[in-house]
């Protein structure tokens, strides 16, 4: 099956014989109808999601299809979603191993959200399907189930800690437009681990003088759940900085977090539940991803498709673009891009380090994420998995090769856990940073700004980058032209690093109301 080999899980180490006999569950996701056009993808048109599914989702007959060829081979189809067009698939590892010609063992390797070692089953090498399903099924994840995404979170050093803000405080900075706090719109936001107790948020908001607490509502996907208060320090962290960030700066906004496992397929199966869900989110907030090298290609496809449909039905996907530099934590010494924040149809949400007045909202300098005294820096580049978007072409991404690839990020907020958000994490008060943080900012601006013009907003690339070339500043930005993030530096325009820039939300929102006269 193409795009389905996978290498060796990084400092992966047997733990015992598998349980050949231990139940599995697959997702097993199944071609289209027909390809959803570029114009429905990239345009300011949407679909309701009925007619998506009836369109481009998946073929009836291909899931009876499905159901009769594995039933022959011991499995059973469990659930059929098809606008997703994802089976569940269960059966023992032994039949599923059998099914798919490949090989199951157990394996230990480190938990990205802490470092511990998890077990896991593991394999190596490609898939195959049975004749009968060749082109019908696209990818089936889940026979390996090793640790896939890490969050992107930095927690401040003591030492290297200067300024700190509270979340609602960068509305000032960024210039949120007024009037606006994201009433009626649904903020989706997924999460690979950790929970939040409602008791905490409530103390949260309160103390940022909110008159209430936003609607938080846990979801859960598979058999994962929110399971908060187990450790601060852990996933925990992401779970509250993302929903605090959103809740403090649209606080109208209706919040969905999605909880799975942190594997290729809870994540793929997370943002599949997450954009098909009623009502249709306006805006997406994945703050969790991993470098390229480190997925299959079946398992970015899957995600990639699945956010098309997101643009299609008028969400707005926010995704962290990492904070480990150019080099993306490979190790290798070569640049590289984070997923899903590389992913065409997400928008790539890079850092920076801020010092600004909290008070006044008074900005004295604002320079890249990158060298900084805390750790880390900005993710950003070229990626090595999707070509150069029509919309990118005058913008003065690097050619990394040919064809050449599309650049990230896209937009920036500020990143540096240094200059970080000030949170409520299990009881204690921290500061934390990371780009991680920014798309949930950019997903509450999103909020904001289709309540304002009381339409979805989808794909923003097009609008944001319309007219850019290097050296120009895109109108609802304020550009970073200073810092590094390894091997990339910022410039006027642009850039590798903060990508077109931070925002101004009422010069943004301005824009796209003219825009949408044209």
């Amino acid at each position: 099956m193409p795009g389905s080999e996978r290498s060796a899980a990084p400092e992966a180490r047997p733990a015992g014989p598998l349980d050949g006999s231990k139940p599995v569950e697959a997702t097993v996701v199944l071609r289209r109808k027909a390809e959803v056009p570029h114009e429905l993808i990239t345009g300011p048109e949407t679909i309701p999601q009925a007619e998506l599914a009836r369109q481009y989702g998946a073929d009836p007959a291909d899931a009876e299809l499905l159901r009769e060829v594995l039933g022959r081979l011991g499995l059973r189809v469990t659930d059929v979603d098809l606008a997703s067009r994802r089976a569940k698939v269960t059966g023992s590892a032994d039949e599923m191993a059998a099914a798919f010609r490949t090989r199951l063992v157990r394996a230990a390797s480190p938990d990205p959200t802490g470092g511990d070692p998890v077990e896991h089953r593991h394999r190596e090498g490609p898939l195959e399907v049975p004749a009968a399903l060749e082109g019908v099924v696209v990818a089936v994840l889940g026979l390996d189930d090793r640790p896939q995404a890490r969050p992107h979170l930095r927690r401040a050093r003591k030492k290297a800690h200067r300024i700190s803000y509270k979340p609602s405080q960068l509305a000032e900075v960024y210039h949120f437009p007024p009037g606006t706090d994201g009433s009626g719109q649904t903020l989706a936001i997924i999460e690979l681990g950790g929970g939040f107790d409602q008791s905490e948020l409530d103390t949260y908001f309160a103390s940022l003088g909110l008159p209430k607490s936003p609607r938080v509502t846990a979801v859960k996907v598979g058999t994962a759940r929110n399971v908060p208060g187990r450790d601060p320090d852990g996933a925990d962290g992401e779970v509250l900085l993302d929903i605090e960030v959103a809740g403090a700066l649209a606080p109208g906004a209706e919040q969905k977090v999605y909880f799975a496992h942190n594997t290729d397929q809870g994540f793929a199966d997370a943002v599949s539940a997450a954009v098909h869900d009623t009502p249709t989110p306006a805006a997406l907030s994945i703050s969790w991803g991993a470098a390229e090298p480190f997925w299959t290609d079946q398992a970015r496809t899957v995600i990639d498709e699945a956010l098309a449909d997101a643009a299609a039905l008028g969400v707005t996907v926010c995704a962290a673009a990492g904070d480990d530099g150019s080099g993306d934590g490979v190790g290798d010494g070569l640049p590289h891009t984070d997923f899903p924040a590389s992913s065409p149809h997400a928008l790539a949400c890079g850092g920076t380090r801020l010092d600004a007045d909290p008070a006044t909202g008074h900005v004295r300098h604002e320079r890249v994420w990158g060298g900084s005294a805390a750790g880390g820096a900005t993710g950003g580049g070229v990626s090595e998995a999707f070509g150069l978007p029509s919309w990118q072409t005058t913008a003065g991404v690097p050619h990394n090769g040919s064809p050449p690839g599309r650049g990230v990020p896209d937009v920036s907020g500020v990143a540096d856990p240094a200059t970080g958000y000030q949170v409520l994490v299990d009881g204690h008060r921290s500061v934390i940073g990371g780009t991680s943080a920014v798309a949930p900012l950019w997903a509450a601006l999103t909020c904001r700004l289709v309540q304002a013009l009381g339409r979805p907003l989808g794909m923003l690339h097009p609008l944001l980058y319309a007219g850019a070339t290097p050296g120009h500043t895109a109108r609802g930005f304020r550009e970073i032209i200073d810092g590094s993030n390894g091997d990339f530096s910022a410039a006027p325009g642009w850039n590798a690093c903060t990508g077109l820039g931070v925002p101004n939300g009422t010069e943004l929102l301005a824009s796209l109301r003219e825009m949408s006269t044209r």
